[in-house]
């Protein structure tokens, strides 16, 4: 479920309680976010919709695939109405053990790649963690495969998301081994899924992250969505096509040290500075970017999109630009 700073509305239609799932509506904004910001200072038209249509198809086609979700159906072109679990933050009380109708409090990364601007290089470069400890003998090169999906934990409702090891996802959680392996199987088969119809339409999928709950019948679902270009990382030709193209931007302006500054320093996040907003002349082709992958995604042709190869030559145009701003 959305924290205090996504992007993301939810209106609660009829309340979880402990033994009965509730009912919920997601209304997908314009807005993006990067580096635990929020709202950022500029909104893409048409974001929200494309975001939506494409969760919507994303959640249809995992169902088909055998993915447990929470989706109900599309109730508006940028809204979804979904089955709502309860939010246990285990940070006010420990999860009990056998616990059902709860949102899991991690998120899944799943890496099939290490392209640029993914954080497991700068946490690498950094010596935050090690080869060892994310299971890797060697650093891939630039976009080499890896020979298995590689799987992480973030936390999920804490200030800022942390990467934490599995014994501690497993406290956080109050995961079991059966759920624990269902939630690995789960996000495998999701990232299959995704990863395969990203290569039908012509995209390289290298990582995503999802999140989990689990039913009033105990069963392990998929929750929020999966398959965005605001979760996974998309590309073609090497050329990201999604919301590391803002967030490359920011990085070039050294905004997410910024971010951890904050953090070390307590700052509460309300008081965080606003960045800067994006150059004239970013927003239009960014919201063209969105528009086109949904309708290329979903076969729907809604607006009239640019065909995405004409997009992959803006974005590469956009990314010359930006380091040179």
């Amino acid at each position: 479920m959305p924290k205090r700073f996504s992007t993301k509305n939810l209106t609660v239609v009829e309340e979880p309680t402990a033994t009965r799932s509730g009912v919920g509506i997601f209304e997908f904004t314009d807005d993006y976010s990067v580096f635990h910001f929020g709202k950022m200072p500029d909104v893409i038209p048409g974001k929200g919709e494309a975001i939506c249509r494409m969760a919507a198809f994303n959640f249809r086609m995992l169902e088909e695939a055998g993915v447990p979700t929470h989706f109900r159906r599309q109730v508006a072109p940028n809204k979804i109405e979904f089955t709502l679990v309860r939010v246990l933050n285990p940070e006010h009380a420990p999860i009990p053990a056998g616990e059902r109708n709860y949102l899991v409090p991690l998120q899944v990364v799943f890496r099939n790649a290490l392209p640029p601007g993914n954080s497991l290089r700068r946490r690498l470069a950094s010596g935050v963690t090690t080869l060892e400890a994310v299971g890797l003998d060697r650093l891939p090169a630039e976009g080499e495969p890896l020979a298995e999906p590689l799987i992480e934990f973030t936390t999920k409702l804490e200030e800022i998301d942390r990467f934490v090891q599995v014994e501690e996802a497993r406290r956080i959680a109050a995961l079991d081994d059966a759920r624990l392996a269902e939630i690995r199987r789960n996000t495998l088969l999701i990232d299959k899924v995704i990863t395969e119809h990203a290569r039908s339409v012509g995209l390289d999928h290298a990582d995503g992250k999802v999140e989990h709950g689990v039913d009033q019948d105990g069963r392990v679902i998929l929750v929020d969505n999966a398959g965005t270009p605001d979760e996974n990382r998309l590309t073609i030709d090497g050329v990201h096509i999604g919301k590391q193209v803002m967030r490359d931007w920011y990085l070039a302006r050294d905004l997410e040290a910024e971010v951890q500054r904050y953090a070390a320093e307590g700052l509460d996040r309300s008081r965080w500075p606003r960045p800067e907003p994006l150059p004239i002349g970013f927003v239009a082709p960014i919201a063209d970017m969105y528009r086109s992958l949904c309708e290329a995604w979903t076969g729907e042709r809604i607006w009239g999109a640019p065909p995405l190869e004409d997009v992959v030559e803006t974005v590469r145009l956009l990314n010359t630009e930006a380091v040179s701003w």
